[in-house]
Formats: structure tokens, C-alpha cells, sequence
């Protein structure tokens, strides 16, 4: 094929963080910034999703950001825009908005506020991609927000789309054997993304995954772990792993504010971000000794790149 964007979604898709000025508006330079280090650090792409608080962004700002993301990606890589919603026809809007932007996929996690049974939650699923040409990733997000997906979901949506169009992000626990029912069940046809921020990327890379999506924080780590997985060096990819896990189980034990708060934190102390501004209200800051454990980890990381 001729170029990155026009091959199957695969390899490293960071999360891009939302950089806020003082005012909280989309600071445009700092994503910029941010967007052209993960290309030179070697992601393959970038995704706008849960942790560029999309939920708390409205509807103004979602569009905002996606147009923004994907005029600073250009050809350079995948850029993947979730699209999920409380409505069916909000999500097939905002999904029609970012194919219009060319965004190389969508992607999209159930309502949140309404519990939905196996047929509501397919049907939900089938009417953005059938409103849309380019692929869809179906994340289930149970982790932090909404209800597990059924794996009879997944199979039957995969029967109607095919594996070009359909993709999954499954992250109900416990991760890696749910991933492998889902392998197992579709015959190895579907196309499936680790997004557990690195602590299960390992497991879940010898489970056959297409790719990770992680946080842009550790990007640097989680691209050499990648390549070292792809290389089977054992030694750099327990080296390397070890300390990612333990930083993301740092974030894991806040929830998505825990994601937020350390990743901006990390981004502000490479020197990315100028500030660590979030959308208010949030649930959980930063403490000066879980800041401490996260400055500790990082050198170790560092240490091992």
C-alpha cells in the first residue's frame, strides 16, 4: 500500500491529553506540540478519546478538538475520534463529522447513563457503522465508565461488517482472557487494541492484539516496549514494562481523574504542557506522595530507555 494511512489501524495510537490555557480553551499550540512529539517519538497515530475528556468537552469543543487533531495529523499517521454518545443519532453525527474531517477511523463506547441489553447495545453499534465508510472501534470502556460489552455483541457485529470495518478496544477485567475469548470466538479475524495504558500490554500482545492505545505520558516508553516485543528481546521488555505497569497502576486506582491528573502532571514535567489544567469538576488530584512515587517511576523508566 502507499501510505501509512491507507493500511489497516495498527501499531502504537496514543490518547492524546487536552492541553487547556488559563481560560480553558483548547490550547492549540500545546496540542500541536504534543501531536508532532508522539510522531517523532514513533506512534503510529493518535486518538482523541476518554482521556481528552471528551465527555466534559460539550459538544462545541468535541468538534473543535477533532478538527483540530486531524488538520495537525494530516498524512503522517492514523487519527482515530470517538464518537460515542447518549443518542444514536448524536454518535452518527459526530461520527459523520470526523469521516468528513478524514479521520482514518471512529470509535465509540455504549450510552453511558442508560444500561442497554445485548440487542439495544448491537443495534446502537450497527447504525454508526452503517452511517459511515471508514472502520469503527467498538470499545468497551466498563473499566471506568458504563456496563461490559457481550462478547456475542463483538461476533455479531463482525458477521455483519467484516473485520476491515469492525475493531475492538475491549477493556472489561480481566483483560487478556476476555481478549482471547474474543480472538477464539471469531476465528482470529478480529482486530483487536490493548487500552489498559501499558499494564496489560505484554499479556496482551502475546494474545495477538493489532495494537495499544496508551496515554501520551509514557509514549516513549511504550513504543520501545512495543518494538522490543516485536523483536522478542525478553530482557528490554521486562525492563521496560515493569516500570509502565507500575505508573499505570498509579492512574488505574483513580479511575479516568487518576489518568488525567498524572498524565498532564507527566506531560508538564517533560516540559509538553505548560500547566496541568483540567476540565472542572474532577474527582480526584494529585497528592504531593503519590507525586513523589510518579517521579520516582519515571526515572526508572527513564533510566531503562
Amino acid at each position: 500500500m502507499s501510505s501509512l494511512t491507507e493500511q489497516p489501524l495498527h501499531g502504537v495510537l496514543p490518547v492524546l491529553q487536552t492541553p487547556f490555557t488559563d481560560d480553558r480553551r483548547i490550547d492549540v499550540t500545546t496540542l500541536h506540540r504534543e501531536i508532532d512529539w508522539a510522531f517523532e517519538v514513533g506512534a503510529d497515530g493518535v486518538v482523541v478519546a476518554m482521556v481528552s475528556e471528551i465527555l466534559r468537552l460539550g459538544d462545541s469543543g468535541r468538534r473543535e478538538l477533532a478538527r483540530l487533531v486531524c488538520e495537525a495529523v494530516g498524512r503522517r499517521g492514523f487519527t482515530v475520534i470517538s464518537v460515542g454518545a447518549e443518542s444514536t443519532a448524536t454518535a452518527i453525527d459526530y461520527a459523520r463529522h470526523a469521516e468528513g474531517l478524514g479521520a482514518s477511523a471512529v470509535m465509540a463506547i455504549p450510552p453511558v447513563a442508560t444500561a442497554l441489553g445485548g440487542d439495544a447495545t448491537c443495534e446502537y453499534f450497527a447504525a454508526i457503522a452503517r452511517s459511515i465508510a471508514i472502520p469503527l472501534v467498538v470499545q468497551d470502556a466498563s473499566s471506568y465508565v458504563g456496563a461490559a460489552i457481550d462478547l456475542s455483541v463483538y461476533t455479531r457485529l463482525l458477521d455483519e461488517f467484516g473485520p476491515e470495518r469492525i475493531l475492538f478496544k475491549p477493556e472489561a477485567s480481566p483483560l487478556g482472557p476476555n481478549l482471547s475469548k474474543l480472538r477464539d470466538a471469531t476465528g482470529g479475524t478480529a482486530r483487536i487494541f490493548e487500552g489498559s495504558g501499558g499494564i496489560n500490554l505484554v499479556d496482551c500482545y502475546r494474545r495477538g492484539i493489532a495494537g495499544t492505545m496508551p496515554g501520551t505520558d509514557l509514549l516513549d516508553g511504550i513504543v520501545a516496549l512495543w518494538r522490543a516485543l516485536e523483536a522478542g528481546d525478553d530482557e528490554r521488555v521486562y525492563g521496560l514494562s515493569l516500570p509502565v505497569c507500575a505508573l499505570v497502576a498509579l492512574q488505574l486506582q483513580a479511575g479516568l481523574d487518576g489518568f488525567l491528573a498524572i498524565e498532564k502532571y507527566l506531560l508538564h514535567k517533560r516540559g509538553l504542557f505548560p500547566n496541568t489544567h483540567q476540565i472542572e469538576p474532577v474527582g480526584w488530584t494529585l497528592d504531593a506522595e503519590t507525586q513523589a512515587e510518579v517521579d520516582r517511576l519515571f526515572a526508572r523508566l527513564q533510566a531503562a530507555l
